[in-house]
């Protein structure tokens, strides 16, 4: 095997955990040319990365169909052995199918994957025993590798260490209080009142884009009695291998079921994950060496109201946000800094 694609054009987060792959083929092929086909602004996440050959960059928000054919004519001319397709949508199934490549690898939910050389079971229920997202991106080249797993990885370089080294100074925590989706995203009261019950001196770093800046700007302005915090707001400020950096030497990372909580996966930073309106049985869970999971223990009927959260919490409540205990932080907190 000599030439591989991988295809992931969903979210960042996504692409963070299918690095997964590229760990997994380089330990096996170290001599195979991998690249990676993802969408435009997602690619600055694997531009240093050492076991990528090419990015393959799809912009869908302009030109969409137009771009989608001359990435698919410039697959065609790379002349692949081995396409892996992550995604079950449509797009990516036709890249796949119609690349030439001799060995095309995808999931059996794709509506192209009978043109696939070999198509792979996808499960996602909310229910069912616990399969990380690795695990079933993992069974896609079990058959070119083995069983074993290796985690994703992400490769700040020293341009990343030199910008994030003035802001590593402990004790520090991160807290990344914002997400795409309304129902993923830990309310701003719940995280004021976490940060007012912190009862001893910690500088706090706010993450995530330019867009999440007036969130952790408004946390900031309505957490005004505690004297004992530094709030620092680095929205929009650093790249996302920055962040990743600035969160691996954390005492403690505080995010949502969002890319954050990959970065830290990514990055084995110790991180405690609020899951609101999804589950950590879908699989997307912390694959941290330190990680803790907090949640909305009561049966709620409602939860999850889908897998991927939505724009509003269709019950109009938002108890499986509202209703978590905000102590569970606290104690999480004080733990990290006990076991020091």
């Amino acid at each position: 095997m000599k030439k591989v694609l991988i295809i992931q054009t969903a979210y960042i987060g996504d692409v963070i955990l299918t690095t997964s792959l590229i760990e997994k083929l380089h330990s096996c092929f170290p001599d195979a040319s991998i690249d990676f086909l993802l969408r435009k602004r997602n690619d600055e996440i694997l531009q240093k990365h050492p076991f990528l050959n090419e990015m393959l960059v799809w912009d869908k928000r302009k030109n969409k169909l137009k771009n989608l054919w001359h990435i698919f004519l410039k697959i065609r001319r790379h002349k692949y052995d081995v396409v892996i397709n992550v995604q079950r949508y449509g797009a990516t199934g036709f890249l796949t199918a119609f690349s030439g490549a001799k060995q095309r690898i995808g999931f059996d939910k794709n509506p192209f994957s009978f043109l696939f050389s070999q198509k792979i079971a996808h499960t996602l229920k909310a229910k069912a025993n616990y399969t990380h997202e690795i695990e079933r991106n993992h069974k896609l080249i079990e058959g070119l590798t083995d069983k074993n797993l290796l985690k994703p990885r992400l490769y700040p370089d020293d341009n990343d260490k030199v910008v994030v080294n003035s802001y590593i100074t402990p004790p520090y925590i991160c807290i990344s209080p914002a997400s795409v989706w309304f129902t993923k995203e830990f309310p701003q009261s719940k995280w004021v009142e976490f940060l007012e019950k912190i009862d001893f001196n910690l500088k706090i770093y706010f993450l995530g884009g330019a867009n999440d800046y007036k969130c952790a700007e408004d946390i900031k302005k309505k957490t005004c009695f505690n004297q004992h915090l530094s709030l620092i707001n680095l929205c929009g400020r650093l790249s996302l291998l920055q962040s990743a950096y600035l969160m691996q030497h954390a005492q403690m990372n505080f995010v949502n079921d969002s890319a954050p909580l990959h970065l830290c996966s990514a990055m084995n930073a110790p991180v405690t994950a609020i899951f609101c309106a999804t589950v950590p049985a879908f699989g997307f869970g912390p694959l941290s060496d330190i990680s803790y999971i907090i949640e909305n223990t009561e049966n709620l009927p409602c939860r999850p109201c889908n897998n991927h959260g939505k724009k509003f919490c269709p019950e109009h409540h938002f108890n499986c946000a509202h209703k978590i205990d905000v102590n569970i932080l606290i104690n999480i907190l004080k733990k990290s800094f006990n076991n020091d």
